[in-house]
C-alpha cells in the first residue's frame, strides 16, 4: 500500500491544475478588455471615429470570455507550481494576441485576418513591425489601441495583472514571466517586490517622457502615444514616416534618452531615480558596458557617414546616428532616416546592435548585454584555465561571482537564439526574400526590433510578405518576447501532463 500511495501523490503533484490556469488567463483577458474599453472611449469622444464600435464590441466579447472562468471556475487553494505559472504566462500572451486582433479585424480595410493577428502580435511583443501602408488613415481610437498593446507588452501582460494578486501566486507568476538573468542583480529580493519596482519605474518613465515631449511642442495625443511606444521600446508611431515626420530635434533628444533609459534594467533605474541613489547607475558593470557600446556605435556610424559623403554636416550626422543607434540597440525601431541608404559599415553596426540590444530587466529585446558579458567572461576564463590549468579563476559580473550554471545558461541561450535566427532566415529566403531582407527580417522579428534592412528597412513594412512568412515572423516575435525557454517549458509540461 505504501508504494502505491507514494506513486499517487507523485502523480497528483505532476498533473497541472488547469482550473488555476484558466482562472488567471481569464484575468489577463479582462485586462485586455479594459484597455479596449479605454480606446473605445477615446474613439467615442473623437468626432467621426469609425473604430468606436469595433473597439467596444471587441471589449465586450473579450471581457465576456475573460469573465467566464472567474465566475464558473474555482481555482481553489492549490499552491501554484512553476509549471502552472509558466503555462499561465504563455497562455496569457497567446490569448492576448488572439483577442487583441479583434478591433483590427472588425475595422477591416488593410486588416485581413493574417494582417490583424500580425499587427496584434507585433504590438504585444513590442516588435513594432507593421503591415500598414497608411498608418495615418487609422482613426484615433484604433491608433491608441495599437499603441496600448505595445505599452502593456513592454512591462509584461502577466506582470501587470499580477499586481492585483497576492501571496505565493503573485511571486510565482512574476518568476515565470521575468527571466532569471533579469532578476539576478536583485536576487536577494522577492520576485513580487521586483515586479512592483519594474511596474512603478515603467509608469514613471512613461509619464516623464510624455511631459518632456509635450514641452517640445508635440501635441497631447502624439506625446502620449510616442512616450508609450518609446518606453515599451516598440516603435509603433502614429505617423507614416515615424519620428521623421515631426522634424523636431528637441523631441528626438527626449526620445533618444527615453529609449536608452528603457533599455536599462528597471530595478537599477528604480534605485537610481525613485530612491534617489543615482550612483547605482554607474555602479552597474552591465549598464556601463551597454552605454559604452552605444557610444562606440554612435562614433563609428558618425565617422562612417561623414567619410562616405552621406552627410556634409557633422551635427546632422551625430543627430541621426545617435537616434538610430539608440533606437536599434534598444529594439525600439523609431526612425528619423531611411537607414537602408546608409553605407555598409553603418548598416553592419546597426545589425550587431539589433542582435545584442539592451539590458535584462528592461523592455528591450534581443540577446541582452548581460548574457553577452557572461559569455565573453566565460570564454576568457576558459582561455586562462587552458593556459594555467592549476589556476583558480572566477566569472564576476557587477562584483559578484557567477556560477558555471549561469555561464552555461548564457551560452545555451545565445546558441538557441542564433540557431533560430538562421533557421527562420533560411525560411525567409526559401520563400522568395533576398538575402539581406531574409536575414535581417529574422533578426528583427526574433529580437523584437521591427525594422531590418532591404525590403524591411526603417521606412518600410511587412505588408508585402506572403502569408507563410508573416506566420513565421509571428512565431519568431512570440518566441523572442518570451525568451525562448518558456515555450519549451510549456511544450514539455503539456507532454508530461
Amino acid at each position: 500500500m505504501a508504494p502505491g500511495r507514494i506513486f499517487l501523490r507523485h502523480q497528483n503533484h505532476s498533473v497541472m491544475n488547469w482550473k488555476i490556469i484558466a482562472w488567471y488567463t481569464g484575468v489577463s483577458l479582462l485586462l485586455v478588455a479594459a484597455l479596449m474599453t479605454v480606446s473605445g472611449i477615446i474613439a467615442l469622444f473623437t468626432p467621426g471615429d469609425e473604430s468606436r464600435m469595433p473597439l467596444l464590441f471587441s471589449a465586450l466579447l473579450t471581457g465576456t470570455v475573460g469573465a467566464y472562468p472567474l465566475i464558473f471556475v474555482r481555482k481553489g487553494g492549490h499552491k501554484m507550481s512553476f509549471r502552472e505559472g509558466n503555462s499561465i504566462v504563455v497562455g496569457a500572451w497567446i490569448l492576448a494576441c488572439l483577442f487583441g486582433m479583434l478591433p483590427f479585424l472588425f475595422y477591416g480595410r488593410e486588416f485581413t485576418p493574417i494582417n490583424a493577428i500580425f499587427e496584434s502580435i507585433s504590438g504585444f511583443t513590442t516588435t513594432g513591425a507593421s503591415i500598414l501602408n497608411d498608418i495615418e488613415a487609422l482613426p484615433r481610437g484604433l491608433q491608441f489601441w495599437r499603441i496600448s498593446t505595445a505599452w502593456v507588452g513592454g512591462v509584461g501582460i502577466v506582470t501587470l495583472f499580477s499586481m492585483i494578486t497576492v501571496g505565493q501566486d503573485k511571486s510565482t507568476l512574476s518568476a515565470a514571466e521575468i527571466s532569471n538573468v533579469a532578476r539576478e542583480p536583485f536576487s536577494g529580493e522577492r520576485n513580487a517586490s521586483f515586479a512592483n519596482r519594474m511596474l512603478l519605474t515603467y509608469i514613471a518613465l512613461t509619464v516623464v517622457t510624455f511631459g518632456a515631449l509635450k514641452l517640445t511642442g508635440m501635441g497631447w495625443f502624439d506625446s502620449a502615444t510616442n512616450a508609450m511606444s518609446a518606453c515599451s521600446t516598440c516603435g509603433f508611431c502614429t505617423r507614416n514616416t515615424s519620428i521623421a515626420f515631426y522634424a523636431n530635434p528637441a523631441a528626438e533628444i527626449v526620445l533618444t534618452v527615453a529609449m536608452l533609459a528603457a533599455g536599462i534594467h528597471f530595478g537599477i533605474l528604480f534605485l537610481a531615480f525613485l530612491r534617489g541613489r543615482p550612483k547605482y547607475i554607474w555602479k552597474s558593470e552591465t549598464v556601463k558596458v551597454f552605454v559604452a557600446l552605444v557610444l562606440l556605435a554612435i562614433v563609428v556610424v558618425t565617422v562612417d557617414l561623414m567619410a562616405s559623403g552621406s552627410y556634409t554636416s557633422l551635427g546632422s550626422a551625430i543627430r541621426d546616428a545617435s537616434f538610430q543607434v539608440a533606437s536599434i540597440s534598444t529594439t525600439t525601431g523609431f526612425a528619423t532616416q531611411d537607414t537602408t541608404l546608409w553605407p555598409p559599415l553603418s548598416m553592419s553596426v546597426l545589425i550587431v546592435c539589433s542582435l545584442i540590444c539592451g539590458c535584462s530587466g528592461s523592455t528591450s529585446g534581443g540577446i541582452k548585454i548581460d548574457r553577452a558579458i557572461l559569455a565573453a567572461k566565460g570564454i576568457h576564463r576558459k582561455v586562462k584555465l587552458t593556459v594555467s590549468p592549476n589556476g583558480i579563476f572566477f566569472v564576476r559580473v557587477d562584483g559578484r561571482i557567477r556560477s558555471d550554471d549561469q555561464v552555461m545558461d548564457a551560452y545555451g541561450y545565445i546558441f538557441c537564439y542564433l540557431l533560430i535566427v538562421v533557421i527562420f532566415a533560411a525560411v525567409n529566403i526559401a520563400f522568395g526574400l533576398d538575402f539581406t531582407t531574409g536575414v535581417t527580417a529574422s533578426i528583427a522579428c526574433l529580437g523584437n526590433v521591427g525594422p531590418g534592412f532591404g525590403a524591411v528597412g526603417s521606412m518600410s513594412n511587412y505588408a508585402a510578405f506572403p502569408t507563410v512568412l508573416k506566420a513565421s515572423g509571428m512565431i519568431e516575435m512570440l518566441v523572442g518576447r518570451l525568451e525562448i525557454f518558456p515555450i519549451l517549458y510549456l511544450l514539455r509540461s503539456v507532454k508530461n501532463s
